[in-house]
């Protein structure tokens, strides 16, 4: 996700937007900035949509370690202290 202080995030670029009029209205009538509400919800949405890709791409080895875990216990548990 781009920081919102970083160099990065301080060039913008023009883009076109379909937005519900009446959320439009609101939020103007609110005072809220739409073009970094819009960028803070795609940065939401981008991290939560890696956060699945990350998930997908490393299931195997998730459950590969799991399955070890549960089968063998975890491999320092008799030096745990709780």
């Amino acid at each position: 996700m781009v920081d919102p202080g970083s160099a990065a995030s301080r060039t913008r670029r023009a883009t076109n937007v379909s937005i519900s009029p009446h959320l439009l209205a609101e939020a103007r009538q609110l005072g809220i900035n739409i073009s970094r509400a819009a960028e803070q919800g795609l940065a939401r949405a981008i991290a939560e949509q890696r956060a699945v890709v990350w998930l997908e791409e490393n299931r195997a080895a998730l459950e590969s370690s799991n399955a070890f875990v549960e089968a063998r216990g975890l491999p320092l548990a008799q030096y745990r202290r709780f």
